[in-house]
This record gives structure tokens, C-alpha cells and sequence, in this order.
């Protein structure tokens, strides 16, 4: 198994490229929808002249390549040393495959639910009073699918000896869905979005803000798996040679 400092950097440059990629695919798809946004917010502001700190052109191009890249390598990081404590520990899993499972439960963990409840809105859709309400709950609704995927790891793996790996699997995906489910439920809802503000807007934002998640979760999975497969390949092939 390579070394956690191999992981480590591993995990770093696959980031570095899911944040590329990331930045790519925001930019066509997710630049359109805010632009959008922004002329609505303008067309119905009261204050008028006010002087930019940062250029929009700015913000949709180096600002938002700095955001994806610095996002990419981090989580990056932090996804090779999951995969490390994971791979060996969920069956007879191949590298590629661990990560491709770490990917996936991450994206559905850390992306999608709390998405579902709190999706991303785009200018012009939010208000400034509210802002730490908004961030509070988002983070909250975080926190909860973290700790239910770590009660649902807990009971796949102490059930495993009595139900066989596969039952103890979909009763820990069980577990899961249950308390997410309780949480989407019982937690409030915050809708405020202003009155003529196109639904196909903020449709095509919270889609293009969701799909980003996708690019940047996909990469680390499939990227790091194979990464990871091809070193203990070479590695293999040198210890038979030597």
C-alpha cells in the first residue's frame, strides 16, 4: 500500500484537476444563469451606481478558478486519507472501486442532501437578513447526513457477522435514508424567492451548482482509484522483477 504521503499528494493533484474541471464546467453552465440573476437584481434595485469591487468579468473568470482550484485541492487532500482508512475494510474491494464508493457516498453526503433541502440560490434570490439563518441551517443539515453516514457505516459493519455483508450493507443505506429523511422533514424550509424571478433560472442555477458537485466528486473518485491501481501495479511489477 503506498505510503500516506503518496496518498496525500495523489489525492492533492486529482484535486487540483477536479478543480479544473470544475471551474470549466461552471463557467459554461452555471455563468449563464447567474448573469441572468444579476440583470434581474439590477433591473429591480433601488440603488443604482454603485461601484464594483471586484469586476464581474473578474469574478466569473480568475475569482472563480481560485474558488474551484483551492476547493479541489483540499478536498482532495482530505478525500485520499478516507480512502486510506477505507480501502482494505470494505470487503475484498479493489482500489478503484473503494474509491469510486468513497466518491459516491461523499457527493451523496457531503453535496446532495444537503442540497435536496437548501439548494443553492443565485443572486438576487436571497435576503441579506436572513443570510445566517440560511448558513446555519445548510451547515446543520451537513452535519446530520455526516453523522448519519457515520451511523450508517457503524451498523453495516457490526451486522455484517449476522447478516452477511450485503444485508448489513442496505440495513446501514437504510439507517441512512431513515434519519436524512426524518431531517428533511422536520427542519425549515426557507423559500425567498422574489416575485417574477424566471423558475427557469433558478432551475438552470441550482442544476449547474449540483452538477459542479458531480464534476469535482467523479474525478476524485475515478481519478484517485486509478491513480492508486496503477502505483501498486508498477509497485508489483518491481517486487516481482527484484
Amino acid at each position: 500500500m503506498l505510503s500516506p504521503r503518496s496518498l496525500l499528494i495523489r489525492g492533492m493533484l486529482v484535486g487540483l484537476a477536479a478543480g479544473v474541471l470544475a471551474f470549466l464546467f461552471a463557467y459554461f453552465v452555471g455563468e449563464g444563469p447567474i448573469d441572468a440573476a444579476i440583470a434581474f437584481e439590477e433591473a429591480h434595485s433601488e440603488v443604482v451606481g454603485e461601484p464594483e469591487l471586484v469586476s464581474r468579468a473578474v469574478q466569473s473568470t480568475l475569482g472563480l478558478l481560485t474558488a474551484t482550484l483551492i476547493y479541489g485541492v483540499a478536498l482532495g487532500g482530505i478525500f485520499s486519507m478516507v480512502f486510506a482508512a477505507a480501502y482494505g475494510r470494505l470487503g475484498r474491494l479493489g482500489p478503484q472501486a473503494t474509491a469510486a464508493l468513497v466518491g459516491l457516498a461523499g457527493f451523496v453526503t457531503v453535496a446532495l442532501v444537503p442540497w435536496l433541502k437548501y439548494p443553492a440560490n443565485p443572486p438576487a434570490t436571497g435576503s441579506e437578513d436572513t443570510i445566517g439563518r440560511r448558513t446555519s441551517l445548510y451547515f446543520l443539515m451537513l452535519v446530520i447526513a455526516l453523522a448519519s453516514l457515520a451511523l450508517a457505516v457503524y451498523i453495516g459493519r457490526s451486522q455484517v457477522a449476522r447478516f452477511g455483508t450485503w444485508n448489513a450493507a442496505v440495513l446501514g443505506a437504510l439507517a441512512f435514508v431513515a434519519v436524512v429523511a426524518v431531517a428533511q422533514v422536520l427542519l425549515p424550509s426557507i423559500e425567498e424567492i422574489p416575485e417574477g424571478f424566471s423558475p427557469l433560472v433558478l432551475w438552470n442555477f441550482r442544476l449547474a451548482s449540483l452538477g459542479t458537485q458531480v464534476v469535482v466528486w467523479s474525478t476524485l473518485g475515478l481519478g484517485l482509484g486509478a491513480l492508486v491501481e496503477r502505483s501498486l501495479r508498477r509497485e508489483a511489477v518491481l517486487t516481482a522483477s527484484a
